[in-house]
């Protein structure tokens, strides 16, 4: 099924679509049960990750009558977006050269029930201790508000922590609640976290991004491979491991992964278990957050370069979490 199994697609490292490949049909018991349902964007490198890739969400045109697929409304009409059901959907993804599946925080049919909530922390400078306690912080301030939280590598800066929910809650709901979640932070610790979407005004800040909570956006999947030197791994990790200090956002790779999962399993595979209402933790929000904060906060998200001659935010969008 894998066309090509020795072009080379990480030529820092030897990695080829091959061992990728093998990668994938290596974890993806552990894996599927976190895609199935949830509309698949990927991120594509014909050529390798020294050459330009592309991200391709529509695959109306391009795959098989096999792969079950979900119609999402864009500007305009439709887009077919693949669903990823079995190893077979999946290892036909990567034969596209895909590197990294990129998921949405809901699932098919009910794409606008979403039943996760992910906060993504995008470090301004690379403090792997200060990244963990501000892990730590964002999980204490989730627990004061009632929700229980997992904790995930991205693979490439930072830390990916979601919350399970119990589709109660619309997109309308969801995106406001996450961030006055980062506004609340934001203000109770002002030194570690930011929401300014410019780089430049961080200050050394750690941005807590709460972007990937709208309909459509999408963050890297658990067990996904990102597209850096190292062939790197967005995996889920215990909390005990960031307290201990055992983990940074790229410890794990498509080398020692499988192993992981040979010696402890999927640790996130109770996630959703038990999946929570937002009702009480929105009631204790309302008290905490003043309407100053929201627009403080809402002026910091949305500030942009005000010429063209200004640094840009190189931030990636959605997708690229």
């Amino acid at each position: 099924m894998i066309t090509h199994p020795e072009k080379v697609l990480f030529p820092a490292d030897g990695i080829t679509k091959g061992e990728l490949a093998r990668y994938y049909e290596t974890v993806a018991p552990a894996m599927l049960p976190h895609l199935r349902g949830r509309p698949v964007t990927m991120e594509r490198f014909p050529a390798g990750i020294e050459r330009k890739g592309f991200i391709q969400k529509d695959v109306a045109k391009l795959a098989p009558e096999w792969i079950e697929r979900v119609e999402v409304p864009k500007k305009g009409g439709q887009s077919s977006h693949a669903l990823v059901t079995d190893e077979r959907a999946l290892l036909w993804m990567i034969n596209l050269n895909t590197i990294t599946p990129h998921i949405w925080v809901s699932r098919a049919p009910e794409l606008h029930a979403p039943d996760l909530c992910v906060f993504d922390l995008d470090p301004s400078q690379e403090d792997d201790a200060a990244l963990r306690a501000a892990a730590l912080l964002v999980r204490a301030q989730l627990e004061e508000l009632g929700l229980e939280s997992a904790i995930k590598t991205s693979g490439s800066k930072g830390f990916h922590i979601a919350v399970a929910l119990d589709r109660a809650a619309d997109f309308e709901t969801l995106w406001p609640f996450a961030h006055a979640v980062g506004t609340l932070l934001v203000k109770r610790h002002p030194q570690v976290f930011t929401q300014e979407f410019i780089k430049a005004d961080r200050a050394g800040r750690i941005l807590i991004d709460t972007g990937r909570n709208g309909f459509g956006a999408t963050f890297a999947a658990a067990y996904a491979v990102r597209p850096r030197n190292g062939a790197p791994v967005s995996a889920p990790c215990t909390w005990d491991e960031i307290e201990q200090g055992k983990v940074g956002p790229r410890t794990f790779t498509l080398r020692n992964v499988p192993q992981r999962l040979a010696e402890l399993g999927d640790v996130w595979s109770t996630l959703g278990v038990r999946p929570l209402s937002l009702t009480r933790s929105l009631e204790m929000l309302a008290t905490l957050v003043t309407d100053e904060d929201h627009a403080q906060s809402r002026a910091a998200s949305v500030r942009r370069p005000k010429t063209r001659n200004a640094p840009r935010d190189r931030r990636s969008g959605p997708h690229r979490a």
